[in-house]
């Protein structure tokens, strides 16, 4: 099949304008956007051409030494947007401990299980493969993570009064904030949940659509955005289970207290 059409500054310059266009459409109504989206596309030009180079350097290198260091800065970048993500985040390093921990523990076993048991190329962590699973898996478990851990700390902050009530009457921390906790792990689980549902109905999928574009066979492009959608599914949801946990555990000392004095008003 053909490859794909490349693409000139000048035709992504007619693709920004659309941006631009919808930034000076929201100035009349106020709603404090237009320098938002212009400094988040700017932001996205500049971070995905950094990333090209990169990547094209680190294909060619395939170390796996360079391949450890970029996914550890792809972590620390993931687990920093968890935290600035929520409305009410836990004070300290804690915060970033429990996402990048969270993300650490399920997104990057699932990529390795990815790469050495279903994929199986050699080397095992080959960057062509390895780079685009796991920044697609942070993606989203980042996401799943920083849902979840906002409806939790958001919830038992406005909660606390019922919360405080169970545990006067005897109740266990576990139980006292287990409904919050149990819709937040759901919530933190509804974007992938509705991707998968919405996949190929409603949406064709970013890396079906990349693999079709650059002239992969379609069913072969199915295939693997069906991999991908599992392994998403997989690492959004551990990571979400696991963060949540660990958020509800520190809401909590050690003797059965609600600490919301951990937590703090987000500066984003």
């Amino acid at each position: 099949m053909n490859q794909a059409v490349p693409l000139s500054p000048f035709d992504l310059s007619l693709a920004a304008s659309l941006v631009l266009l919808l930034a000076l459409f929201t100035l009349p109504l106020k709603l404090g956007l237009w320098n938002r989206l212009l400094t988040a596309a700017v932001r996205t030009t500049v971070q995905l051409l950094l990333v090209g180079l990169v990547l094209k350097w680190l294909f060619e290198s395939a170390s796996p030494w360079w391949l450890l260091l970029v996914s550890m800065v792809m972590l620390a970048a993931a687990a920093r947007e968890v935290v600035a993500r929520q409305t009410k985040r836990f004070k300290g390093a804690w915060g970033f401990a429990m996402g990048s921990g969270a993300m650490l523990l399920s997104s990057f076993i699932v990529t390795i299980f990815a790469l050495t048991v279903v994929i199986s190329e050699r080397p095992w962590y080959e960057p062509r493969y390895s780079i685009p699973l796991l920044g697609m898996l942070l993606g989203n478990t980042m996401n799943g993570i920083s849902i979840g851990m906002d409806r939790l700390t958001l919830s038992a902050w406005r909660g606390r009064g019922i919360i405080e009530t169970r545990l006067a009457l005897g109740e266990k921390s576990g139980n006292a904030i287990g409904e919050i906790r149990k819709e937040s792990i759901r919530s933190g689980m509804i974007p992938i949940l509705n991707a998968m549902a919405a996949a190929g109905l409603v949406s064709l999928p970013g890396m079906m659509t990349g693999q079709i574009l650059g002239g992969s066979p379609p069913l072969q492009a199915v295939r693997y955005q069906i991999l991908i959608m599992f392994l998403i599914a997989a690492g959004s949801g551990f990571g979400t289970l696991f963060a949540v946990w660990l958020g509800s555990k520190r809401l909590f000392d050690g003797r059965e207290r609600l600490r919301l004095d951990r937590l703090r008003n987000s500066t984003r």
